[in-house]
């Protein structure tokens, strides 16, 4: 039976309204030590001169706004500037989110729980997810417990490959990565809208680590915002295999064979402070928007 073209018009138009609720936000880009980096002189001086930007840490907002509902993925050291950001796409009492999921216990993925606590905004019961590893350092280490004692956050249990729904037409699912687990397991994660489907991994290391395919991984998503915390080998003057990440160059590698498509639903994210692709005039930055791959910018919004 034919659609009649009014029909047609109007299911489109009510599709693409209710793509607009569910949007995707990066609301920053930078490895855990942010930029410019402690003790990096010249990156300090590059920014207070204005010629290079200051990049927050990595985080995602998800807003769903007929749900009225808005979450943080990562607390991170900027977090009071990241929830004032993500204010602006569904406003809320203190800027505070309906949820605030966390990847591992590294320093730039959870610490700025730090103000909720009594001595900043003093919150109550922000719900916080988190898998069970990280909800024990939570919940036994001071000085995040107390957090759990005065009651400003309320621990929700994730678990791998688990899916969890936030409202009828979002999703999110956790899923492990191989990581330094010094003290928390780490994290992937799937956020499923009502149209797109985006996954999040902010930190792993070498992909041959990890038993899943890539490309698999791309081929059931519309967007995969990955790990590319370095270039290339020999940009830190320790032994790099003390902080193994894939390189972008390893990953563009790996998947270089891939459609166009494909490749570009990968939106390179967590930059090292020494990372080529924090420079907007790079060849480097060039070189991977030329081979069909994608830079998230502080800044993206992506439709769920």
């Amino acid at each position: 039976m034919k659609i009649p073209l009014l029909l047609t018009l109007l299911l489109s138009s009510a599709a693409a309204a209710q793509a607009q609720q569910q949007q995707l936000i990066v609301l920053g880009v930078a490895q855990d030590g942010g930029y410019p980096q402690i003790g990096a002189t010249r990156e300090f001086a590059a920014v207070a001169a204005g010629q290079r930007p200051r990049q927050q840490v990595v985080a995602l907002g998800v807003v769903d706004a007929a749900a009225r509902q808005k979450f943080l993925f990562e607390a991170t050291p900027d977090l009071p500037g990241q929830l004032y950001a993500l204010d602006k796409y569904l406003p809320t009492p203190g800027t505070l989110p309906t949820g605030i999921f966390l990847t591992h216990g590294h320093i730039g993925h959870y610490t700025g729980l730090m103000y909720l606590g009594r001595e900043a905004l003093g919150a109550s019961q922000v719900p916080v997810y988190a898998m069970p590893r990280m909800a024990g350092f939570l919940t036994n280490n001071a000085p995040w417990s107390q957090l759990l004692t005065l009651q400003n956050i309320a621990l929700k249990p994730l678990g791998d490959g688990q899916e969890i729904a936030l409202n009828s037409t979002l999703k999110v699912k956790p899923f492990l990565v191989p990581h330094r687990d010094e003290f928390t397991e780490t994290v992937g994660f799937e956020i499923a809208g009502a149209h797109k489907r985006a996954v999040f991994i902010p930190d792993i290391d070498k992909w041959a680590k990890w038993p899943q395919q890539l490309s698999d991984l791309l081929r059931r998503v519309d967007y995969a915002l990955l790990d590319a915390t370095f270039y290339r080998d020999g940009e830190l003057a320790r032994p790099m295999a003390e902080v193994p990440h894939p390189f972008v160059e390893e990953t563009m590698q790996q998947l270089q064979s891939l459609p166009a498509a494909e490749r570009a639903k990968v939106y390179f994210i967590h930059f090292n402070h020494t990372n080529p692709l924090m420079q907007r005039d790079s060849p480097e930055r060039r070189a991977v928007l030329q081979r069909g791959f994608k830079i998230a910018d502080e800044g993206l919004v992506l439709p769920l």
